[in-house]
C-alpha cells in the first residue's frame, strides 16, 4: 500500500494549481505518494497546467487525473478521488493551498502516536503570514439568528455568540477540534472504511462538516496541531461564483439541521432557520448584484 493520496478537485483553477503542485512535491519527505486530481469540467488551462506540473515530480510518485465532462459538484469529484485511492493515509487538499515547508510528514508522526486521530489539520496562514481562523464547532440553530443579527461579529469572542466559528479560540495551541476547514483534511484509510465517504446531499458546502460529525459520532478524534503551517489563498474559486455560492451554502446549512435535527423541537427549528435562510438568501443576492461592480471577483 502506498503511504498517502493526495486528492485536489480543480475546477477553473489556472492561477492557484500550479503554485500549489509545485510547493506539494517539494515537502512530501520520503513518503511514497500517489497525487490524484478530479478536474470538474474546467474551461481555462488548468488540466494542461496539472499535466504539465506532474511531469516534474518524483518518478517514485505516481498520478492520475480523472476529468469529468460535466461539473459533478465538489463532494462527488472527491468520492471519485476516494474511490481510486490507494494510499494508507489520505489528503484532501484544496488547490489554493501551498506548502513552504514539509508538512504531511510531522502530522502523519501525531496520528501514528495516536490512533483514535482521525483527523488531523494544520495552522491556516494568510498571504501576508497572519493566521487564518480555520477550526469552528458543530453549528447550533441559534448560531444562525446570531450570525443573521450581527451578535458574532458584536461579541467576536464570546463562546455563546461565536461559538460555531470558534471566537474563544486564538488558534495558536494544539486542541481537538469539531470541524477544521476542509481545504486540508488529512485521514487515514481505517476512518474512511468505517465512517464512509462524504455525503453527496451536500454539494459544495457542509459534506465536511457533515463527515467530520460522522467521525466524531464513530468515537475518533480530530486534532488542530498549530506547530505545522500552510497557506491558504482562500475562496478563490468561491469569489468567482459568488451568486452560485449564496444559494448553494444556504441550501446545504438546511439540509445539515434537517439531517442532525429529527424531533418536534429540531424539526420547528429547521422550518423557522429554513426561512430565515430562504430570505438572508434573497438579501445577500440583491446585495450582492448591487454591489458587484465594487466587490473583487477573482
Amino acid at each position: 500500500m502506498l503511504d498517502l493520496s493526495v486528492i485536489i478537485v480543480t475546477y477553473n483553477h489556472e492561477h492557484e494549481i500550479k503554485k500549489c503542485l509545485a510547493s506539494l512535491g517539494a515537502n512530501l519527505g520520503n513518503l511514497i505518494v500517489e497525487i490524484i486530481i478530479i478536474d470538474n469540467h474546467s474551461l481555462d488551462r488548468t488540466v494542461r497546467i496539472v499535466i504539465k506540473s506532474l511531469t516534474k515530480f518524483p518518478r517514485s510518485h505516481n498520478f492520475s487525473i480523472i476529468v469529468n465532462e460535466t461539473n459533478k459538484g465538489f463532494t462527488k469529484a472527491v468520492n471519485q478521488g476516494l474511490t481510486a485511492s490507494n494510499g494508507k493515509y489520505l489528503l484532501i487538499l484544496n488547490p489554493d493551498i501551498e506548502f513552504h515547508a514539509d508538512v504531511v510528514t510531522p502530522l502523519v508522526e501525531f496520528m501514528k502516536q495516536d490512533k483514535q486521530i482521525g483527523i488531523v489539520t494544520p495552522q491556516f496562514l494568510n498571504a501576508d503570514g497572519t493566521i487564518q481562523p480555520s477550526c469552528r464547532r458543530f453549528p447550533r440553530h441559534r448560531d444562525f439568528f446570531y450570525n443573521l443579527l450581527g451578535l458574532n461579529l458584536l461579541f467576536k469572542k464570546s463562546k455563546e455568540f461565536n461559538y460555531w466559528k470558534m471566537g474563544d479560540f486564538n488558534h495558536q495551541s494544539k486542541k481537538e477540534v469539531e470541524q477544521p476547514q476542509g481545504a486540508f483534511l488529512l485521514t487515514h484509510r481505517r476512518v474512511v472504511n468505517q465512517v464512509g465517504f462524504l455525503d453527496e446531499q451536500f454539494p459544495m458546502f457542509f459534506s465536511d462538516v457533515d463527515w467530520c460529525r460522522r467521525l466524531i459520532q464513530n468515537q475518533w478524534k480530530i486534532l488542530y496541531v498549530p506547530g505545522v503551517k500552510i497557506i491558504h489563498h482562500k475562496g478563490t474559486s468561491i469569489y468567482r461564483h459568488r451568486l452560485k455560492m449564496i444559494w448553494s451554502s444556504h441550501r446545504s446549512m438546511y439540509h445539515y439541521f434537517k439531517k442532525y435535527s429529527k424531533d418536534i423541537l429540531g424539526s420547528f427549528m429547521n422550518y423557522l432557520t429554513g426561512e430565515f435562510l430562504l430570505l438572508a438568501a434573497v438579501l445577500r443576492s440583491i446585495f450582492y448584484q448591487l454591489n458587484s461592480n465594487k466587490i473583487k471577483d477573482y
